[in-house]
């Protein structure tokens, strides 16, 4: 069975608690075991990795190449200004789709910009943990490239 990462970025494992306005009530724990209940039922084994670390993100990304045929990246806040997260999914030779709960070009004006869009696949943003369930239908073919 192939193997995918869903990698989540600084303050994802407050969702439920946080801006429950913007992210909703339910549990980050909750969102995990039906991501991986769905990338099983997608075909998949999903890993999912969360960290409030920019370096420990980094190192994930590195070691994403051999272990995963594409993944999964709500990169949270990193997503606007990190420029080493950019540049190590593009080192890496798997595909990676961003992914956001919120629409982010109807919040905040700083968050209108991706920095690591241009190295990921595409992009999907508004949906809830809809937005995941939707990166795993495109892994589904980016898989298989």
């Amino acid at each position: 069975m192939k193997k995918i990462l869903v990698m989540l970025g600084p303050n994802l494992n407050m969702v439920g608690i946080r801006e429950k306005g913007v992210y909703g009530a339910e549990t980050a724990e909750s969102i995990e075991a039906q991501i991986k209940d769905y990338a099983l039922k997608s075909g998949f084994e999903a890993e999912v990795y969360q960290s409030n670390y920019e370096g420990d993100l980094i190192d994930k990304i590195h070691s994403s190449r051999e272990e995963f045929c594409g993944a999964v990246i709500n990169a949270g806040a990193l997503t606007h200004y990190s420029y080493a997260l950019r540049d190590a999914i593009a080192c890496v030779q798997i595909p990676y789709v961003e992914v956001h709960m919120s629409n982010i070009h109807a919040r905040e004006e700083f968050r209108h910009t991706s920095v690591i869009a241009p190295v990921c696949k595409g992009q999907i943003a508004g949906f809830g943990k809809l937005s995941y369930f939707l990166a795993i239908e495109a892994l589904k073919e980016l898989c298989n490239e």
